[in-house]
C-alpha cells in the first residue's frame, strides 16, 4: 500500500499539523497514580527521562476539581469535572501546572490537557446556574451520557451560551498555562461544528495540537452503534488526530486467535480508503481506560505484548505510550482511588527508547507524510512483515506471533544492508537468505 496514493477527498481535510508533530510520539500521564505524591511537581521530575526516551507530547489526564455528588470510589473520576476554570488541589496549584509546562517546553516537549466537554459532575455550578445547558429526559430529569456513568450529567450543545462558555474555558488554559493543545474526551458525542468553531478561536492564540477520543472507523469504547455518528468529520477542520481504536481491538482479537495477522492489511486498507495519508491516527496497546477496564497489555495480548507494541510504533500513525508501560506495569490501576505505579527501575525504558528514538529520527516514519510508502511483505505464516520507505531510507519490521522461532524468507524488496536497532549490528539480507525472528518476537531493521 502506498502512502503517496492520491485520496479523492483529501481536499476536505484542512487541519494543518505543526512541523514538530511529524516525528512525534505521545505519552499519557495518569497524574494521580504516577508518583506516591500524585502531584504536578512530583511528575515534573520525570520529564527529562521522557524526553530522553523520545517522547514529544505529554498528555495530562484531567486536572480539574472533581465532583463529590455521586462520586465513585474515594477520590472520584477525573472525568467528573466540577470546575472548568479550577485546578484539583490533589495535584497542586495553577502555578505548579505553569511550572510543569515551562519545564516541558524547555526540554522540547509539548503538553496537552484532557478536556471533558460532553458532561460535568452533578455538583458543577453550571447545573444550578444554567439548568438549560443540560440534557433531560421526558420527566425533566438530568441524564448521564451513558447509563453507567452515574457520576456525570450530559451537556446540551443546542445552547449558544454553553458553546461560548466552553470555548472561553478552552481559551483560558492556553492563555494562562501556555498549554499546546487538548485531548478531548468522547469528542464524537459533542457536535462537530462546536469543535470546528472553537478550533478557529484557539488557533488565534497559538497553533494547537488537538486529539479526539474517537474513531470514525469504529465506535468509541463502551458505546453502542446507536450512539455512534459515522458522519462526524472531526479530522477535517477541528482535530489533528483521533484514536485508532479499531487497530487496538484488532490486535486484541489476533492475540485471542479470533482474527488473523493478515487482517491488519484489511484494517490499513479501510483506514486509507477513509482518510488521506496526511491524517493522523493514534495507535497503542494500552491507555487509562484499557488498562483499568479491559486489562493490562499482558492480560490481553499475552506473550505478544511487546511485539504488538513494536507494531503500533512502526505502522503509519502516531504511537501512544501509557504511564507505566516502560516499567512493564502488569496490574490494572484503580480508577477512582490511589494506586501508584511501581516503576521497578524502568525495565522497558531501553525497549521504548530504541523504538521512539527511531520514530523520531527516521525519515520513513514521519507522521502524515504523503510521499512515503508502506509495503506489506509476503512472508511465512504467523509472521507479519512490512517496509516503510522514503527514497533510499527504509525501516523493515517483522513480527512473529508463533511460539517458536521462524526463519523468514523475504522478497527482493528486503534485500540489502540494514542495521538491527535492537541488536546494534549490521545485517546483510541476500537473495534466498532467511531472517530469523524469535518466538513471539520481532526484528526491526533500519536503513538511513
Amino acid at each position: 500500500m502506498s502512502e503517496s496514493a492520491a485520496h479523492p477527498d483529501a481536499h476536505r481535510f484542512q487541519v494543518r499539523h505543526p512541523e514538530w508533530a511529524a516525528h512525534a510520539t505521545i505519552y499519557e500521564v495518569n497524574l494521580r497514580q504516577y508518583t506516591p505524591e500524585g502531584t504536578f511537581r512530583a511528575f515534573e521530575e520525570h520529564l527529562p527521562r521522557l524526553a530522553a526516551m523520545g517522547v514529544s507530547i505529554v498528555w495530562l489526564m484531567p486536572i480539574h476539581p472533581i465532583g463529590e455528588v455521586g462520586r465513585k470510589g474515594t477520590l472520584g473520576s477525573q472525568y467528573a469535572v466540577r470546575d472548568y476554570f479550577g485546578v484539583n488541589p490533589e495535584f497542586g496549584t495553577l502555578d505548579d501546572l505553569r511550572h510543569l509546562v515551562q519545564t516541558a517546553h524547555s526540554l522540547g516537549l509539548y503538553v496537552l490537557l484532557d478536556w471533558v466537554a460532553n458532561h460535568t459532575s452533578w455538583d458543577n455550578l453550571l447545573v444550578e446556574e444554567h439548568p438549560d445547558w443540560y440534557q433531560r429526559n421526558a420527566a425533566g430529569q438530568l441524564l448521564p451520557p451513558v447509563p453507567d456513568w452515574t457520576d456525570v450529567v450530559a451537556l446540551n450543545y443546542k445552547s449558544r451560551e454553553l458553546r461560548r462558555y466552553m470555548t472561553d474555558a478552552l481559551l483560558y488554559w492556553v492563555r494562562e498555562a501556555d498549554i499546546d493543545g487538548y485531548r478531548c474526551d468522547v469528542a464524537g458525542l459533542v457536535p462537530t461544528d462546536f469543535w470546528d468553531e472553537a478550533r478557529l478561536e484557539l488557533d488565534e492564540v497559538k497553533p494547537l495540537f488537538m486529539l479526539a477520543e474517537w474513531d470514525e472507523l469504529y465506535p468509541s469504547g463502551g458505546l453502542s452503534w446507536e450512539d455512534f455518528n459515522s458522519d462526524t468529520k472531526l479530522l477535517e477542520n477541528a482535530f489533528n488526530m483521533t484514536f485508532g481504536l479499531r487497530l487496538h481491538y484488532l490486535l486484541d482479537h489476533i492475540a485471542e486467535d479470533k482474527q488473523a495477522l493478515s487482517d491488519i492489511d484489511i484494517y490499513l486498507a479501510a483506514e486509507r480508503a477513509k482518510y488521506p495519508p496526511s491524517v493522523y491516527l493514534m495507535h497503542f496497546t494500552s491507555n487509562h481506560d484499557v488498562n483499568t477496564w479491559d486489562g493490562t497489555e499482558y492480560e490481553r495480548l499475552g506473550p505478544l505484548a511487546l511485539a504488538f507494541a513494536v507494531l503500533t510504533v512502526l505502522v503509519p500513525g502516531m504511537p501512544l505510550v501509557y504511564s507505566g508501560q516502560e516499567a512493564a506495569l502488569n496490574k490494572r490501576l484503580a480508577f477512582f482511588d490511589k494506586d501508584h505505579i511501581d516503576w521497578r527501575d524502568f525495565p522497558l525504558q531501553d525497549f521504548y527508547t530504541r523504538l521512539l528514538q527511531l520514530k523520531r529520527r527516521h525519515p520513513a516514519l514521519r507522521n502524515g507524510d504523503t510521499t512515503s510508502q508502506f509495503q506489506h511483505l509476503e512472508s511465512a505464516p504467523e509472521v507479519y512483515a512490512f517496509i516503510r520507505q522514503k527514497g533510499p531510507a527504509a525501516v523493515l519490521t517483522v513480527i512473529n506471533r508463533a511460539a517458536a522461532d521462524r526463519a523468514v524468507a523475504l522478497p527482493t524488496a528486503a534485500e540489502g544492508t540494514w542495521t538491527d536497532i535492537f541488536r546494534d549490528e549490521r545485517v546483510l539480507l541476500q537473495p534466498n537468505e532467511k531472517l530469523t525472528v524469535p518466538a513471539h518476537g520481532w526484528r526491526v531493521l533500519a536503513r538511513e
